[in-house]
């Protein structure tokens, strides 16, 4: 069975992901990373995920982004917003797919695996710079210039299978593959027991796409 590394954060995408991986016949590593993000509770979801979904592994690395800030996910004095807005969120966290892709490399390579999965997607693309299709290309390209594996004839593959996708297709394929969504955390300001604010671009963005869907919003939510 081939190996591939997953990166996990405990939200919808990366459980779908995993799911896809699995389904597509890889003996599954899952990679979360504690970068001292607002949404903790994801760490604690993205466990029960690799447990479900069968992951082989699940390892945690952690890696203080605090220490930067930049982010309202990583700096408790910037606001998580709660509207659309145009240009790019202050959700982003400044070289985050990097690390962690990073980080999976690393992983990777000491596994002989040469598949990475990701989670960006199409929703992502249109705010977050690092979940660009020309991205994800670039950083392919990188990690087989960089490694021992690669440069030995066995180059890695990046695979991002939500690149294109919407989050109600996203969604679909999910419970195609049997994902239990009321197991992940997506919220950005979910609180100890991993319910949702209900507010957040987040908690948006997957609520709207539960309704394009046709499928019911199962998330755990605060009381309002």
């Amino acid at each position: 069975m081939k190996r591939a590394v997953v990166l996990l954060s405990g939200g919808l995408d990366s459980a779908t992901v995993l799911a896809m991986a699995r389904e597509q016949g890889f003996e599954c590593y899952a990679l979360s990373v504690d970068y001292g993000q607002r949404h903790h509770a994801e760490l604690a979801a993205a466990q029960r995920v690799a447990s479900v979904l069968g992951a082989r592994e699940h390892r945690v690395i952690n890696i203080d982004l605090t220490a930067f800030g930049g982010s309202s996910l990583t700096d408790n004095k910037i606001a998580v917003p709660e509207r659309a807005s145009t240009g790019i969120p202050s959700t982003y966290v400044p070289a985050r797919n990097t690390i962690m892709l990073s980080l999976a490399l690393a992983w990777a390579e000491v596994l002989k695996a040469q598949d990475i999965f990701f989670g960006v997607n199409a929703v992502d693309y249109s705010g977050y710079p690092d979940c660009r299709p020309e991205y994800v290309e670039s950083f392919e390209r990188m990690a087989n210039l960089a490694t021992k594996f690669a440069v030995e004839g066995k180059p890695l593959t990046l695979h991002a299978p939500l690149l294109h996708l919407s989050k109600a297709q996203i969604i679909q394929q999910g419970v195609r593959l049997g994902v239990d969504y009321t197991i992940t955390v997506s919220c950005y300001q979910a609180d100890a027991d991993g319910r949702a604010c209900g507010r957040c671009d987040s908690c948006r963005l997957r609520s709207e796409g539960f309704t394009a869907a046709g499928v019911p919003d199962s998330t755990r939510y605060q009381a309002m």
